[in-house]
């Protein structure tokens, strides 16, 4: 059986991601998956700023997170980064944070993203890294 390719990133819980309570506000887990994403991308085999370099971006268009279990400064945690869909213009990460020490899942989301040109306009992923984005889809974990 075959599954998408998962990307593991480790994170120290730095102070400045907590709230007064020292429980990581919410807007973290977004910076968050957006480190898991471009760590995804170095793991295939490429990455953000040679696609930027080439003039497309993915602008993101849609976030949604859902959180299960705080956690604190001091922890570690691990965002599981894998793909989801790929189309000829969008493409769909999903997420989960884990915290290292136990594995106890403490959220999970999802970011949607459209290829868009330097001018903002849509346009069609380049081919090469659609390819390698759909080879990972179906590769072995």
């Amino acid at each position: 059986m075959t599954s998408p390719v998962v990307c593991e990133t480790r994170v120290a819980v730095r102070y400045a991601e907590t709230d007064a309570m020292r429980i990581v506000h919410h807007a973290s887990y977004i910076i968050w998956f957006e480190l898991g994403r471009v760590e995804y991308m170095k793991q295939i085999g490429s990455d953000y700023a040679a696609i930027e370099h080439s003039g497309h971006f993915f602008a993101v268009t849609e976030v949604g997170a859902r959180y299960l279990s705080p956690a604190r400064f001091g922890d570690t945690v691990k965002i599981r980064t894998w793909l989801d869909e790929v189309r000829s213009r969008t493409l769909v990460l999903r997420y989960e944070v884990r915290l290292e020490e136990s594995d106890r899942l403490l959220a999970t989301g999802f970011t949607r993203h459209v290829c868009i040109d330097g001018a903002g306009q849509v346009t069609a992923i380049p081919e090469d890294v659609r390819a390698l984005l759909a080879a990972t889809l179906n590769s072995a974990a």
